[in-house]
């Protein structure tokens, strides 16, 4: 379940101290359009759109779009790095252990950071990870024929 995304626009990359180029808005759209890409996914779709562009490249601006938090990053361990244009949320995921599909999963409990830490020594948390795994329905159902 992705949270609906406003359309890219150039207003949206200034305002985020980021200079406005086809590359960056096809990248951010294909992002926020697609399911927890990884970079060579993204590479792909934007290829699609704007033509040759190195994997470098792509790389690159990701980072520079998940530092200005237009972008979310996550890596699942065994996984390659995924994006995803839900930010600011603070939501989970939920992994397939069989087909590594994944899956959007709003917070556990209560509010940001929704769980407390029984130590924080000292910590202002303001972000939780939270990473379900398991079997997606597909999967699952395979594994019981």
């Amino acid at each position: 379940m992705n949270a609906p995304q406003t359309p890219t626009t150039p207003e949206e990359l200034r305002g985020a101290g980021l200079r406005v180029t086809a590359a960056r808005v096809a990248l951010l759209e294909t992002v926020r359009a697609g399911d927890h890409l990884d970079a060579e996914a993204v590479t792909a779709d934007v290829r699609k759109r704007v033509g040759h562009i190195s994997l470098q490249a792509v790389y690159e601006a990701l980072h520079a779009l998940t530092t200005a938090g237009l972008v979310r990053r996550i890596e699942p361990p065994g996984s390659p790095a995924r994006y995803e244009g839900r930010v600011g949320d603070n939501h989970h995921h939920l992994v397939c252990r069989e087909c590594a599909a994944v899956v959007d999963v709003d917070c556990a409990v209560g509010h940001a950071p929704c769980l407390t830490a029984s130590d924080d020594r000292g910590f202002a948390i303001d972000e939780a990870e939270v990473i379900y795994w398991g079997l997606c329905p597909t999967c699952s159902t395979v594994r019981k024929a």
